[in-house]
């Protein structure tokens, strides 16, 4: 599924342009084709072909894992799900086989939703926040701090892995940046929320944002067909590295099932007991 990175750099290419594609930025919307209506889960396919028609793209923003589309009157939300992927294309192009969604702009260019597996979704709404309100805060903002994690954490009593995958406490945090950002932190991922100490939730902290950043630094990760044109999947210190000697201490990297999730660490550097 692509994560906090992955979805950042598609923002930015679709506010930016790229080499093949120009931003999206001022483009008016003609008409949307909708293959498989199922992508859209507010309002009902038909209204939202009625209400998108003529509205502008005013920006193209992320928050979690959910690309953030303001326009005149509405915001268009899009989240990926499992296999998604948002392209640019001439309309005289070819269409993908799983490109299910297409707006179609007035200037022959279109914005295509390729989705293999259907899990992704199409909001189209006044108030963003009914969508995105349920979220937990942005792990690279200003304002998450060490002393804001530690404040979050406080009272918990879960493994860490599945927690920093709740998009509820922290918003983008997906399979492979938890166990990148744990491994940098040296915590094991089903160490217990409750037994970290003040000096190993600073660790955490740096270890998530500096696992993001790269990421982001590296234009997200490319694994199979997912998510197209990142490196990251190159610099992995520990996921799908099972076997493979840990960078630090040479030890061989461990997988085990965390929350239904194939979860990597070193055993050495990543110690259940903290010690």
């Amino acid at each position: 599924m692509p994560e906090l990175p992955e979805v950042e750099c598609i923002a930015q290419g679709l506010r930016c342009g790229t080499h093949d594609s120009p931003p999206l930025l001022g483009k008016r919307i003609a008409r949307v084709s909708l293959r498989w209506p199922g992508h859209i889960a507010q309002p009902s396919p038909s209204t939202f072909r009625r209400r998108i028609r003529g509205q502008t793209i005013l920006d193209v923003r992320r928050r979690g894992k959910y690309l953030v589309f303001p326009l005149d009157e509405y915001t268009m939300l899009i989240h990926l799900g499992m296999s998604g992927d948002l392209s640019v294309a001439p309309s005289d192009s070819a269409p993908g086989r799983f490109e299910h969604t297409v707006i179609f702009f007035e200037d022959q260019w279109e914005l295509r939703f390729s989705d293999a597996r259907k899990f992704g979704r199409v909001f189209l709404v006044r108030d963003p926040q009914s969508v995105l309100g349920k979220l937990g805060p942005e792990p690279l903002s200003k304002s998450f701090t060490a002393k804001e994690l530690a404040s979050r954490l406080a009272g918990r009593r879960r493994a860490l892995k599945p927690l920093l995958m709740d998009q509820r406490f922290i918003a983008g945090v997906g399979n492979i940046y938890a166990d990148e950002g744990l491994f940098r932190a040296g915590l094991h991922p089903l160490r217990r929320t409750d037994s970290l100490q003040e000096e190993e939730i600073r660790s955490l902290w740096k270890g998530m944002r500096a696992a993001l950043r790269a990421g982001i630094r590296h234009s997200g990760a490319s694994i199979d067909w997912v998510y197209r044109g990142g490196g990251f999947q190159n610099r992995f210190r520990v996921y799908q590295r099972t076997g493979e000697p840990c960078f630090k201490c040479k030890t061989a990297i461990q997988r085990i099932v965390v929350a239904q999730r194939g979860t990597h660490f070193c055993p050495q550097c990543q110690r259940e007991d903290g010690k």
